[in-house]
């Protein structure tokens, strides 16, 4: 897989923060995935459909993650066009792509829209069948929920594609600065339910909270291992006897 750093900020913040070759190799690795994209519904379509299967080789190639900012930057720049659907332009809307004039243009995807709106809604179910949590799953006002004794959902944007699993969004936050709303500190000492591992994380990492209806079994159960009270050992020393 191509594993560029799919740089998230325009070619002018690249150029303010001094990073313009990170930059640059995104955008051709961007150029690159449009046009593995162009070549793969050119081959799996037949004129009247495209087979389901078509995003395989883009997706070993490029990743969910490009894959999503190349097909999401060609809605934003194609938005004026009625034969995207809206539920996919409504994707789009969602996926922040730095306003560049100059460059975005240079990775829209130039299939048929028609078609190519089939590839974008064939993407949004492979997401859709790694049954990740989401926004969707949370409770209440992130920007003003403690995180303290919560079961918080870290964002597959954090973690590489080859750790997108449920058992590695979900962990159980201890305490640390970050889990208030309203300090400066951003760090949350946490503990993976998946696996059991203790790290920290800064509280923008987090989709939320998890809405409790939505945690697994496996989770509910590694959770009370967790949360249960410590037992007091046994007092040692010699009995008195009466």
């Amino acid at each position: 897989m191509n594993e560029t750093y799919p740089y998230p900020y325009s070619a002018t913040e690249a150029r303010k923060r001094n990073e313009l070759s990170l930059w640059w190799e995104s955008h051709k690795a961007n150029i690159a995935c449009r046009n593995a994209i162009e070549d793969a519904i050119r081959q799996n379509f037949d004129g009247m459909n495209l087979q389901t299967d078509c995003l395989k080789t883009v997706l070993d190639e490029y990743g969910f993650k490009r894959t999503a900012w190349v097909l999401a930057n060609t809605l934003h720049e194609l938005k004026w066009d009625g034969r995207f659907s809206y539920a996919n332009k409504h994707w789009a809307e969602k996926i922040y792509i730095p306003t560049d004039l100059i460059h975005n243009s240079d990775f829209v995807v130039r299939s048929h829209p028609a078609v190519l709106d089939g590839f974008v809604s064939f993407y949004r179910k492979a997401v859709r069948a790694l049954n990740l949590f989401g926004a969707e799953h949370c409770v209440g006002d992130r920007a003003e929920q403690d995180y303290t004794g919560k079961v918080l959902v870290l964002s597959p944007d954090t973690l590489k594609e080859s750790c997108w699993s449920q058992e590695n969004q979900l962990w159980y936050a201890h305490d640390g600065f970050g889990c208030s709303p309203h300090t400066i500190g951003r760090s949350v000492r946490c503990t993976c339910l998946g696996d059991g591992e203790m790290t920290r994380w800064n509280r923008h990492e987090f989709i939320g909270v998890l809405d409790e209806k939505y945690l697994p079994d496996w989770a509910r159960e590694k959770l009370m291992e967790l949360t249960a009270p410590q037992q007091e050992a046994p007092a040692t020393g010699e009995m008195k006897l009466e």
